[in-house]
């Protein structure tokens, strides 16, 4: 696949010197260095530390959570029905 892409200067240069001295093209150097680059970006994102919750135990529960939905449904319910019992 071909791109333009914009190299500094002084990238290039380093460019050019790496593959005459190893005896390979531009592109196969440039293709190489980018691999590795791009592999060594992954291992970092791997080895960065996860973000830990700490939890606090509350104790039981004194609702059943098994029906939780149903549970603030009637809370909801209860909440509008004193709404509408405050504007008579």
């Amino acid at each position: 696949m071909r791109s333009t892409v914009r190299i500094d200067d002084d990238l290039m240069m380093e460019l050019k010197e790496r593959a005459h001295r190893e005896n390979v093209s531009q592109t196969r150097m440039l293709n190489r260095l980018l691999r590795e680059g791009i592999k060594a970006s992954r291992g970092r994102r791997a080895k960065k530390s996860l973000y830990k919750e700490t939890t606090i135990a509350m104790g039981t529960p004194s609702v059943d959570l098994d029906k939780a939905l149903a549970l603030a449904a009637d809370f909801d319910d209860g909440e509008i029905l004193r709404k509408l019992a405050l504007r008579k």
